[in-house]
């Protein structure tokens, strides 16, 4: 298993980016969620079973419409999520 955080900032809310994102993942094999933060970042929380699955996801983020909105990604190995069916969109 391997799993990321990610933070997204640039132009990331008001313009569905977390819906996009949501439709992005159900083209791999990806658990996880994606949020708004309060200070106007995008969080996202990823994991799969293969590391080649999640750096294909974030490619595919990468190479989607969505890059035009983002201006900086912080990410972090995380330990694999528990208790995560899917992938959602957490308000």
């Amino acid at each position: 298993m391997t799993a990321r955080q990610i933070f997204y900032s640039g132009r990331v809310q008001g313009v569905g980016f977390r819906a996009a994102i949501k439709y992005l993942a159900a083209g791999y094999e990806v658990t996880g969620w994606v949020k708004n933060l309060d200070d106007g970042r995008v969080e996202m929380q990823a994991m799969a079973t293969e590391a080649e699955e999640m750096e294909a996801f974030l490619k595919g983020i990468d190479e989607s419409d969505l890059a035009g909105y983002i201006k900086e990604r912080e990410i972090h190995i995380i330990p694999p999520l528990t208790g995560v069916r899917g992938f959602g969109i957490v308000r």
